[in-house]
């Protein structure tokens, strides 16, 4: 297995995932996919790991999706086996209890999306183009779909997976794909600003509040009521809660060490 596929970089609080195949475009491999995995893992269980940035190699794109070119474009056993572990995959990174910043530094299109949409907060360059053109090659984006419908109006996105065009930046911006897009020469800038902030709040908070909020999506709105009403008294009860709230008395900055 090439470790090239995929880079992992601890740096203080923060884990750098970068897909590390520039000349395919980033396109994801198998061994970029089990790379990604392994690395969560490892950063999941690493207490020094606050905030973790996802991004592409180079600034040629984000991510291009599944190397069809590859063994992933045969249709075959091995094929199926590796989209499997692109599901878990995304899995993996949309139910991550820390939080997740996509660094979006150019194209991204079919698995890309899924990666970008499977993060909490997507910062992407101006000139970045983003879609669904699986159609376009006899494909449909099928496990993205999950991520794709619970991030855009419905009749938006069938309109782009259907007619599999690429969209700009402010368009994905409009439908709720990023939530943020900078000039190319500010992306470092917006997206270590963010890194930085997000580093320095209460890292258990953090984990009961993305936990609960996924768990919650799909209840009945009279349950996830009644559901979060015992999940803040969980957050309440943390060291980190009670050290928050005597700073702000206080008026000090808060010293969380995510118990």
């Amino acid at each position: 297995m090439s470790q090239q596929d995929l880079l992992y970089l601890v740096s203080g609080p923060v884990a750098r995932f970068t897909i590390n195949r520039e000349k395919n475009r980033n396109a994801l491999s198998p061994e970029a996919i089990a790379l990604f995995l392994k690395y969560l893992d490892e950063a999941a269980n690493d207490p020094s790991v606050r905030v973790l940035c996802v991004t592409g190699a180079g600034d040629k794109a984000f991510c291009a999706g599944a190397d069809l070119g590859g063994s992933m474009g045969k249709g075959d056993k091995g094929a199926k086996d590796a989209f499997g572990q692109y599901a878990g995959l995304l899995k993996k990174l949309s139910a991550f209890p820390k939080p997740v910043v996509a660094r979006v530094n150019g194209p991204c299109v079919a698995g890309g999306t899924g990666i970008m949409l499977a993060c909490d907060i997507v910062i992407a360059v101006s000139t970045a183009k983003f879609g669904t053109p699986e159609v376009n090659v006899g494909l449909w984006p099928m496990m993205i779909g999950a991520l794709i419908f619970k991030n855009v109006p419905r009749k938006k996105a069938m309109e782009m997976i259907l007619l599999g065009e690429r969209l700009d930046a402010a368009k994905a911006l409009e439908m709720g794909m990023v939530t943020r897009v900078v000039e190319p020469e500010k992306l470092d800038e917006e997206v270590n600003s963010v890194l930085e902030t997000l580093a320095q709040k209460s890292p258990i908070g953090m984990k009961i509040g993305k936990q609960a909020f996924y768990a919650m999506q799909d209840m009945p709105f009279e349950q996830a009521l009644d559901y979060l009403a015992g999940k803040i008294g969980e957050v309440a009860g943390t060291q980190d809660a009670i050290e928050g709230i005597t700073a702000f008395i206080e008026k000090r900055k808060p010293n969380f060490t995510g118990k």
